[in-house]
């Protein structure tokens, strides 16, 4: 069977459900609890038939960094990729179980890593569920190893000795995915004793202005909306409060054609604990 291909980095739950059951797709779960939730999950978890939890905070960040979700070395995600079962040939299919939130930082840790036959699932988990396909409780999985390989692509990520360098720098804009509260200090940051404001320069554009009820804003009006945020067509930097939600605008950048854009891994976490940083509010 030939290699499945995905052309868009966005499918839909009924392109999904077609091609359930190609040998080269593969499913991944990347859901984490959001960190602004004061919920607990309710009630009992399941999962896309066939899919595999793909555990962005446990497995794929470096455990041993000093702030939440840091990348892991191209050779150490080569590695867990290839204990997924993951090929060089696979179809990736990635989705969370709110909509969109923590999947488009699979996808972008993907293109890091120079793969880019994958995809979110537009709507995620609640679409599926409301179509009523197949899902399943989460098991076990224990694949055959995989070949997957990494093409390490630097220019898609900065880190804080980076982002302190372009704020100054007319080529590139970063854009904040927080609230305006947080973003402006209004309101407190999720986590304990972090310090309020953003980054010198940046500009604020919450995640809400692309999605609605868990689904991105159609290509349409992706495009008026990235082009009204950067209409000098600068290079994109993305920051949010640890990484998560700056890959959203991430893939809605690149939806709208803007495919000059880059995600600041520590984002606001590691800029407002870092001494001697300039801060705005």
């Amino acid at each position: 069977m030939m290699s499945l291909k995905i052309n868009s980095p966005l499918v839909s739950v009924d392109w999904l459900f077609s091609n359930l059951e190609n040998e080269h797709l593969i499913i991944l779960d990347a859901t984490i609890p959001k960190v602004t939730s004061k919920e607990e999950g309710i009630g009992e978890k399941h999962q896309i038939k066939n899919a595999i939890f793909f555990d962005i905070q446990a497995v794929f960040s470096d455990k041993n960094a000093p702030f939440p979700n840091t990348i892991l070395s191209p050779k150490e995600f080569e590695e867990k990729a290839q204990e997924l079962g993951i090929n060089n040939n696979s179809c990736i299919v990635v989705y969370d179980d709110l909509g969109m939130y923590s999947s488009p930082r699979v996808w972008w840790l993907f293109q890091l890593m120079g793969f880019k036959n994958i995809a979110v699932l537009n709507d995620g988990f609640p679409e599926w569920k409301k179509k009523e396909y197949p899902i399943e409780k989460p098991f076990s999985h224990q694949p055959k190893r995989g070949n997957f390989r990494v093409d390490y692509q630097p220019q898609k990520v900065k880190f804080t000795e980076d982002v302190l360098k372009e704020i100054e720098n007319d080529k590139f804009l970063i854009a904040d995915a927080r609230s305006k509260g947080r973003f402006y200090a209004t309101e407190p940051e999720p986590r304990k004793g972090l310090k309020g404001g953003h980054i010198p320069n940046s500009i604020s554009f919450p995640i809400t202005e692309i999605i609605v009820d868990g689904k991105l804003k159609s290509a349409k009006d992706l495009k008026e909306i990235f082009k009204e945020k950067n209409p000098k067509n600068k290079d994109f930097i993305f920051s949010c409060g640890s990484g998560i939600t700056a890959a959203v605008l991430a893939l809605g950048a690149e939806i709208a054609g803007f495919k000059n854009h880059a995600v600041y891994d520590g984002s606001w976490t590691e800029w407002a604990s870092t001494e001697n940083l300039p801060i705005e509010k």
